[in-house]
């Protein structure tokens, strides 16, 4: 049984779940902004307490990679690498987007399983981040920025097949994307306790990430904002 902590700081929401064998053991999620440097270690000292308590040992840390907040995804990592190193554990790399798809895909029964899951992060404006999947987690379209406009995605909205869009930037996408197969599946976040099948999945792949060398999946170059003049 792999014992894994799951981290997801990526959006306006922080999250961490304690997961084993496909079950949540504990969890605890904020989703009123962006406070993770104050919330996230709270989170983390739940799950871990949880766990000695039940004399639990960690196999290891898996944290949701991003694309998202640079600052969010900076806080999530550098909190999973300090505890892998701490406790000589694997760290592990889980694609947001593909986290995400994978919780529309197991949210319901009626879900059509030849729909194209189409998560999408806000990049501010009219852009986001984006990918488009089919129920194996194929990539149909490979993730990366995108601008909005009517023809985004009209490659999969011409073969007519039912195009699922959703996450913190999709309500934008709905008012540009009207063609009758587009459907708008709304409040979808990214959250640990999602992470479980995905983290089960690498450990058991043995896919580690490098401590030393992991980075978050930006997907675009990190643009800092000048403080206003004050004069």
């Amino acid at each position: 049984m792999a014992v894994i902590l799951n981290i997801d700081t990526t959006t306006a929401v922080c999250s961490a779940a304690l997961t084993a064998e496909g079950m949540i053991l504990s969890h605890a999620e904020e989703f009123e902004g962006r406070n993770h440097a104050a919330m996230l270690s709270g989170f983390i000292k739940k799950c871990l307490d949880f766990a000695a308590e039940k004399e639990l040992k960690l196999d290891a840390v898996a944290i949701s990679l991003g694309p998202g907040s640079y600052t969010g995804l900076r806080i999530g990592l550098s909190e999973a690498k300090g505890l892998a190193f701490a406790l000589s554990i694997p760290l592990i790399g889980i694609n947001t987007l593909e986290l995400m798809a994978t919780r529309v895909m197991f949210s319901t029964d009626d879900v059509d399983p030849d729909s194209i899951l189409v998560p999408m992060i806000d990049a501010r404006r009219m852009e986001v981040f984006t990918a488009a999947y089919d129920f194996g987690l194929a990539e149909l379209h490979n993730p990366g920025p995108m601008i909005l406009d009517a023809d985004s995605y009209s490659d999969l909205i011409y073969t007519g097949r039912p195009l699922l869009i959703f996450g913190d930037g999709s309500a934008k996408a709905a008012e540009v994307m009207t063609a009758p197969n587009v459907v708008h599946v709304p409040d979808v976040v990214p959250l640990a306790v999602d992470m479980v099948a995905l983290s089960e999945r690498a450990f058991h792949r043995r896919d580690f990430l490098d401590l030393a060398y992991s980075t978050p999946l930006y997907l675009k170059e990190f643009q800092a904002t000048k403080p206003k003049s004050r004069l």
